[in-house]
């Protein structure tokens, strides 16, 4: 039974809304899609291995929640659970979660971040039984609250999202479904986002074609590179950068082509 797509994003935004604070809520949007993230492998994998990513011991959900009330929490998650989870599958760009700046010092980051945790303990967030494998849970989320701050600010912080029915349209019109593809054929998106359009292109090809990704904000593309992990694409290189100021990808001395 796939969880209630209503229930999820409701439980994200109220999270946003009532434990921010004075956060500048592009920002906090970050720390709950990488909890999310945290959570949702962590219920795919308890009691079958989930294959797309590693958690190493120590490093769950379930060991997060033990966190909660501490002193240090916020540091400790940096130590005991980002960073395991981040040099075990190559991920980069994760937000700090002991930012004074950002989430506040003492006892004020101690209740963020303990609330925040308890808002993802909740049954109706429970991943394990989840079967709608192909449902983007993260590209659709960062749509979604990307939404709602853009409305609330009047503001999207630069960012702009690709909804997900003119990401499903525009994957079907390039003719990829049709065409001869193999896994050596190349899709690029050069403002990637949370990755979700590259992905629909992916889900229309034939064969297991080879993604590529630059994205200018940094949390959006390590959003991305999570999102790669759990739709199974692992290999979907998703770089950091402005694109039309630095482009990383490159032949020499010339603009990388693609597919």
């Amino acid at each position: 039974m796939a969880i209630k797509k209503s229930e999820l994003y409701s439980s994200l935004w109220s999270s946003c809304d009532e434990l921010r604070g004075g956060m500048d809520a592009s920002q906090y949007k970050d720390y709950v899609l990488v909890m999310l993230f945290i959570k949702y492998v962590s219920d795919k994998d308890a009691g079958v291995h989930y294959a797309p990513i590693t958690i190493p011991e120590g490093a769950s959900f379930k060991d997060m929640v033990a966190l909660k009330g501490r002193p240090s929490i916020g540091d400790d998650i940096n130590k005991k659970i980002i960073a395991p989870l981040a040099n075990a599958n190559k991920l980069s760009d994760m937000p700090d979660f002991n930012d004074a700046t950002k989430l506040g010092s003492g006892k004020e980051m101690v209740d963020r971040l303990t609330n925040l945790i308890a808002i993802f303990e909740n049954k109706a967030l429970d991943f394990s039984k989840n079967r709608a494998d192909g449902d983007d849970i993260l590209g659709d989320a960062y749509e979604y609250l990307m939404r709602h701050f853009a409305t609330e600010s009047g503001k999207s912080k630069g960012q702009f999202y690709t909804p997900a029915e003119v990401s499903r349209i525009m994957a079907k019109i390039i003719g990829i479904h049709d065409a001869k593809t193999t896994n050596d054929t190349t899709v690029y998106g050069p403002t990637g986002g949370s990755g979700s359009l590259l992905l629909k292109v992916g889900d229309e090809a034939s064969a297991k074609v080879t993604l590529y990704g630059q994205e200018k904000d940094a949390a959006t593309a390590g959003l991305a590179r999570m999102n790669m992990i759990l739709h199974n694409n692992p290999t979907a290189l998703i770089v950091q950068g402005n694109t039309l100021a630095d482009p990383k990808f490159k032949d020499g001395d010339t603009l990388k082509t693609f597919d």
